[in-house]
């Protein structure tokens, strides 16, 4: 991707490119070298690297880059529900619509912009989405890298219809693992979840920390704000931080799964663990006018320094 021509602001640290479809891709920078990469197609992080130049997040190597299905990896935005729904596609339709840059976003506290590079994106509905969905919204994201290196993600939906809505919604992030039977997620223990490979069916984690051996696909309910990935492998552990989004989806789809996904390769399986921000169990509810705030955070950081 380094043959686009390249809008460069220097005082913003922002980048502006396109991809093979002609669709604009903003690259956030800090001075530390790490960088973030956001396509319009979306609003979908498809690239988070830290100052090494270490790709953070996952993408498959059999993505399909084709607007309008979004690309497997990355961080997809999964609104106005998560998972399956009779009249809408899977996921909804946030992530395949193109966004726009947001010229004028209303302002957020200013701890959210303090020396961070960051982009505003902004989403509302077209006439066809109205058809399938007729609910209307004004869906702001803000996407920052902060001189830290974290990666943070802050949606704020807003009811501009006559009439009170409701949604689900999920922040579907891909993180890169070296291998996933070497991975262990911790904070999620005592939590009840509902398993999806059984039929929806409620259960309490038994575990010490979440371990993986076989297909998992769980929504862990009022879930800790804090929890962590370690990676022993790689010696490095992803801290999600969120706010507003009371569930936690875990998803790996395991070999036989994968062989079955055109989008992802056969083996990739092993590098990569969805870990969710989400809003699940009980869909946000919102009269007209008023306004949802959903905030992500993930951070890396060496696993020997975590306590």
């Amino acid at each position: 991707m380094g043959h686009f021509a390249a809008v460069w602001d220097s005082q913003l640290a922002l980048e502006t490119i396109k991809d093979l479809n002609g669709v604009d891709q903003i690259v956030l920078r800090n001075p530390q070298g790490a960088s973030a990469r956001v396509s319009l197609h979306g609003g979908q992080v498809i690239s988070w690297r830290n100052e090494r130049g270490e790709e953070l997040l996952f993408a498959s190597s059999k993505s399909i880059l084709k607007p309008p299905k979004a690309m497997r990896g990355g961080i997809p935005i999964c609104f106005p529900q998560f998972g399956n729904c009779d009249s809408l596609e899977q996921h909804g339709f946030a992530k395949n619509k193109l966004w726009a840059v947001d010229d004028d976003p209303p302002p957020l506290p200013a701890n959210d912009s303090n020396g961070k590079s960051f982009v505003n994106l902004l989403f509302k509905p077209s006439d066809e989405d109205l058809k399938f969905w007729p609910h209307n919204f004004e869906f702001r994201l803000r996407v920052s890298l902060g001189i830290d290196g974290n990666l943070t993600l802050i949606s704020r939906i807003r009811n501009v219809n006559g009439k009170p809505f409701s949604f689900s919604f999920g922040y579907h992030s891909y993180l890169s693992v070296s291998d996933i039977s070497e991975v262990r997620i911790e904070g999620l223990e005592t939590m009840d979840y509902f398993d999806n490979l059984l039929k929806k069916e409620r259960f309490t984690e038994q575990g010490d920390a979440i371990t993986f051996e076989s297909e998992i696909d769980r929504v862990y309910l009022s879930s800790p704000n804090c929890i962590a990935v370690l990676d022993h492998e790689r010696k490095r552990t992803y801290v999600i931080r969120k706010e507003g989004l009371p569930d936690v989806v875990v998803w790996n789809p395991w070999e036989k799964k994968s062989k079955a996904m055109s989008d992802l390769g056969d083996d990739e399986y092993k590098q990569m663990l969805c870990v969710d921000g989400a809003a699940i169990e009980k869909p946000i509810a919102l009269k007209p006018g008023e306004e949802w705030t959903g905030r992500l955070e993930i951070a890396v950081v060496p696993s020997k320094f975590l306590q």
